[in-house]
């Protein structure tokens, strides 16, 4: 659903928004997390090193996408904001291989760690605001999921 305040000409309220899959009426962070997925895909493609600064990137733009479309929306956080979701993805699957079980289990472990927020996801979330706040928990559920990812690579090699 389209909240009011949502400027549809904005790009910045589309990115926020994930295209539109925040718009879903249920878990949009769930839904946003899938579509940055299904992107992962094909920005696996690029060397490693051009794959981390398209993240980093994308969070710094992050910071004010988030910001100024929560500003102008008058919620901070609102639910269907989910470019944080797609950068906290990308971060998970950094260095992933692009193959189904990887893939899918670090989807799956992102969504659990963003669901959950443990410590210092909690504490991100309640005590850091505007678009860095937004950014910054689900940046660290990325991180904290590509360690248990990449932990997980080794034990298994």
């Amino acid at each position: 659903m389209i909240p009011p305040g949502f400027d549809k000409s904005s790009p910045a309220h589309w990115l926020a928004f994930g295209l539109g899959s925040g718009f879903a009426p249920k878990a949009p962070g769930t839904l946003g997390s899938a579509v940055a997925t299904l992107l992962y895909l094909p920005l696996a493609e690029f060397p490693l090193t051009i794959y981390c600064a398209i993240v980093f990137l994308g969070f710094v733009a992050g910071v004010w996408i988030c910001g100024s479309t929560s500003k102008q929306l008058g919620v901070h956080d609102h639910g269907g904001i989910v470019w944080d979701e797609f950068v906290g993805v990308w971060i998970t699957l950094t260095a992933v291989p692009p193959n189904l079980s990887g893939v899918l289990f670090g989807f799956l472990l992102f969504r659990l760690l963003d669901i959950v927020k443990p410590w210092p996801i909690k504490w991100a979330d309640e005590n850091v605001h505007g678009g860095f706040g937004i950014m910054l928990d689900d940046a660290i559920a990325g991180i904290l999921a590509a360690a248990c990812l990449q932990v997980g690579f080794v034990l298994i090699a």
